[in-house]
């Protein structure tokens, strides 16, 4: 074979090599330390089962778990309500054409029914007792959550106002869980009548 041909393969080698080079040293970005610890993570996920499964979980996490399902007790209460005076269907409901007197009736009935569903499934007490419009004293230590304060609200407590609604506070919740089998998500089950 003539020189000239072992010259052209050299040649073309040393090319390829430096175009190799130039190609790994855009890669790293000019840091061939990171070329270095690219290889020896290389190699030592090749020979570590733990690292391995480290480094897939890294690159593949798990889907992240679904948010838990809200909670339905809240709910159970306005069920109550809606089995014994359909409140829903009532709060729902189009009374713009309704006369008063037609009205009047609806909600009696279902202001009974309701009243009655609160008084067997809550304990209340007023949160300040006192009759509307009373005067009464707001201390210091007063909880927020509790009492919201209206009106010309300046300075520090304690304040003296009117009393404009005494508030409630529930003392015992005596609302039974439905079965797990149950989807409490669902205020009142629709009704098909069979023929």
């Amino acid at each position: 074979m003539p020189v000239e041909v072992y010259y052209a393969i050299g040649g073309t080698l040393a090319v390829v090599g430096v175009l190799l080079a130039v190609v790994r040293y855009v890669q790293v970005g000019g840091d061939f330390a990171k070329h270095r610890q690219a290889q020896e993570i290389a190699q030592r996920w090749l020979g570590d089962a733990k690292f391995q499964t480290a480094v897939d979980l890294a690159l593949n996490p798990p889907p992240p778990p679904p948010p838990p399902k809200p909670s339905a007790e809240p709910l159970l209460l306005l069920a109550l309500m809606q089995r014994e005076g359909r409140l829903i269907d009532f709060l729902l409901e189009n009374v713009d054409g309704a006369d008063n007197e037609t009205l009047g009736a609806g909600v009696r009935t279902i202001h009974q029914a309701c009243q009655k569903v609160l008084k067997e499934h809550l304990d209340m007490e007023p949160v300040l007792k006192g009759e509307e419009k009373s005067v009464v004293n707001v201390s210091a230590d007063f909880d927020p959550s509790a009492i919201r304060l209206t009106g010309n609200v300046t300075g520090q407590p304690p304040f003296k106002g009117s009393l404009e609604h005494h508030g409630w506070r529930v003392t015992k919740i005596k609302v039974a869980k439905p079965p797990e089998s149950a989807d409490a998500f669902v205020l009142q089950p629709a009704e098909v009548e069979l023929a």
